[in-house]
């Protein structure tokens, strides 16, 4: 069985929506109703949902939380939700709203102490954004001066489940992951390492699939603009994932 496929929707106005390279300029609108786009992913053999606020990691207003938890009540399959999760309270609301996994990515940076009361809550993901080899915060329109290595490394692995590693500049153009920045995420933790950022054919998963760095792979595999696109099909993609 290889990696878990992770199906992305992203929310923003409460419809379905992809960035280009994480600008939230340029915007393309794929559906106004994510529970049934949710449903879809699900009946076509989705092991997970990615859920992510647009408008919360953006600006902390989770103005689609309420969407978040119908998402995850239509669904039998788990969902890991993020954006804007900045506080413990923000987590409590999402894990009541029945989401399996909570991610969190700038508040974490910024305080990863606080990633230890949310796992005393339930399930983290920390995600890791980087554009070029710069970790990026608050919805990518910031740059800090953290490398992958520096922020993993900011993280006790007793409170975190999975990191999710995002090349921003790979994000929404279906040109193929970063494996060189993935490879170097497997290789600085023994954590779960879920890829995000780039898929756009199904050969883009086998080079997922047969990356491996001291032994390991990645756990998981985020497809968001290539499924709505068409140029990944998602039951197919699923029965070649059985396979390996």
């Amino acid at each position: 069985m290889g990696p878990a496929l992770f199906p992305a929707v992203d929310l923003r106005g409460g419809q379905c929506v992809r960035l280009l390279e994480g600008d939230f300029a340029r915007e393309t609108v794929y559906g106004d109703d994510p529970v049934e786009q949710a449903l879809r992913f699900q009946a076509a053999g989705a092991q997970w949902l990615h859920v992510v606020d647009l408008d919360a990691a953006l600006t902390g207003d989770p103005t689609n939380r309420a969407v978040v938890g119908a998402v995850a009540a239509a669904l039998d399959i788990p969902v890991q939700a993020g954006g804007g999760v900045r506080s413990v309270a923000d987590a409590r609301v999402l894990f009541e709203a029945g989401v399996r996994r909570v991610v969190m990515g700038t508040a974490a940076l910024e305080d990863p102490a606080l990633v230890g009361q949310v796992a005393d809550l339930g399930s983290v993901a920390i995600g890791i954004d980087v554009r070029g080899e710069e970790v990026a915060l608050r919805g990518w329109t910031q740059v800090s001066d953290l490398t992958l290595a520096d922020a993993i490394g900011l993280f006790d692995p007793v409170s975190v489940d999975a990191f999710v590693v995002t090349q921003i500049q790979r994000d929404g153009t279906l040109e193929g992951p970063d494996t060189d920045l993935l490879r170097a995420a497997l290789g600085a933790t023994d954590i779960e390492v879920i890829a995000s950022g780039g898929v756009g054919q199904l050969h883009d998963l086998v080079s997922l699939v047969d990356l491996v760095e001291g032994g390991r792979g990645v756990g998981g595999i985020i497809l968001g603009r290539a499924l709505y696109e068409g140029t990944v099909d998602l039951e197919e993609a699923v029965r070649m994932m059985e396979q390996v």
